[in-house]
């Protein structure tokens, strides 16, 4: 794909639904008693990844465009699937599934794509195991696929080395089917959808500090779920909006939980124009309208506690602080190395490929902003956020951007570039 649009971005744009809370509704509904029934669900890869998976072990899944209804077994009606289960490009699916496999009564395996199997597991394998439960790596290096065999879990306290919702998340689904008290404790707080949404479908469910415990064997009732906008979608039309002069875009129904909104507080701390309107409660998940213009922005630091509340939105907060005036430093994320990509490695080899002047780090990146950024060929290395970060750095830079492999953006946003060019008018 060649980008070189050069006018203000102007209109109203409604994002998809969130990522996360999309996997999560499809999981919960499938484990609830009755019917859940979701609105503006995530028609991504990674999110029909999990309804596939959940269709294998016989959960009636009936979906129309971002409709769908979930036809819940309650905690212990999954059936053994035929097949190893295979869920694509997408982690929270392997990571959160592993979780709900380990208290089943029957044996089965996960497995994904080539990218899938080389990120780590071992962090979800450690507190399973330490539940009891029976899980390896089919291949001997803690990645997938990972072969679960049917046993007793056990409640415990996991000290998590890791603030991670995929890992906390994991950790108290298993604890839905152990013999007592299943709590995580972690470093800073993670995303709390599974919390909030558990809860919501009448999970006993505590959180006090960095600790979330779970109580077992609940009763899940199926529920309607509105899924709000995903606020990872929504910052690559934030940021173009900031970037591009003369630029205002509001963004509707976008999600702002506590444990996301990173990317709003960073933005306004590099002088982001950024107002809040219509701020609600949908059902568990707070969510409003963003209205965003053009700004002059300057250079920040951004980690700690912020990281996790903004991890999927660095590749783009790096492309802001390139454009931005000073210098910006990115620390403790070095998170960033294990996702579909090594993103610190693949946003300072391509943001250098357009001329901006930045220095990887072991756990971020040191970004001297306020240079003109020109043009270039950007490899993504098949990562769907790289991809859109860069879109937004080309309509900011001179000249003409190629993206190769533009197409990998269907695992989280397959209408991203269609609705790119609704605003490009």
């Amino acid at each position: 794909m060649i980008l070189n649009y050069k006018a203000p971005l102007r209109g109203t744009l409604a994002v998809p639904g969130d990522k996360s809370i999309s996997h999560r509704s499809v999981m919960f509904g499938a484990l609830a008693q009755g019917t859940t029934e979701v609105s503006n669900f995530l028609t991504g890869a990674d999110c029909l990844s999990t309804i596939s998976c959940f269709r294998q072990m016989g959960i009636g899944i009936e979906q129309s465009g971002s409709s769908v209804r979930i036809h819940g077994k309650g905690l212990h009606g999954l059936q053994q699937p035929q097949q190893m289960l295979d869920a694509g490009n997408s982690g929270t699916t392997v990571r959160l599934l592993s979780g709900i496999l380990a208290g089943q009564a029957f044996d089965s395996a996960i497995t994904g794509d080539a990218s899938i199997q080389k990120r780590p597991m071992k962090r979800v394998l450690t507190p399973l195991t330490q539940m009891n439960a029976q899980i390896s790596s089919l291949s001997g290096n803690d990645c997938a696929p990972l072969v679960i065999s049917h046993s007793s879990l056990r409640g415990i306290h996991y000290v998590s080395p890791v603030a991670s919702a995929q890992v906390k998340s994991c950790v108290l689904l298993a604890g839905l089917y152990a013999d007592g008290s299943t709590s995580v404790t972690e470093p800073t707080v993670s995303r709390n959808h599974s919390e909030l949404m558990l809860r919501y479908f009448g999970a006993e469910v505590t959180s006090e500090g960095t600790t979330a415990t779970i109580q077992p064997q609940p009763h899940l009732t199926g529920q309607k779920i509105e899924v709000p906008g995903d606020i990872s979608s929504a910052a690559y039309f934030l940021a173009a909006a900031l970037l591009v002069s003369g630029s205002e875009v509001l963004l509707t129904n976008v999600g702002i939980n506590p444990t996301r909104d990173g990317m709003l507080r960073v933005c306004q701390a590099m002088g982001a124009n950024i107002s809040l309107q219509n701020v609600r409660l949908d059902g568990a998940e707070p969510c409003a309208d963003l209205l965003v213009s053009s700004s002059s922005l300057h250079g920040t630091e951004i980690g700690g506690a912020l990281i996790p509340t903004l991890i999927d939105e660095l590749p783009v907060l790096a492309v802001l602080a390139a454009f931005a005036d000073g210098e910006t430093v990115i620390r403790d994320a070095a998170e960033l190395k294990v996702k579909e990509s090594d993103r610190i490695a693949v946003m300072a080899e391509n943001l250098t490929r357009m001329g901006a002047d930045v220095t990887a780090t072991e756990d971020g990146m040191i970004i001297r902003g306020g240079r003109s950024l020109h043009g270039a060929v950007i490899d993504p290395h098949l990562d769907h956020r790289i991809a859109m970060s860069f879109a937004v750095a080309a309509l900011a830079a001179e000249g003409e951007t190629e993206i190769l492999q533009e197409d990998c953006v269907r695992i989280s946003y397959p209408g991203f570039y269609k609705d790119l060019e609704s605003l490009m008018r």
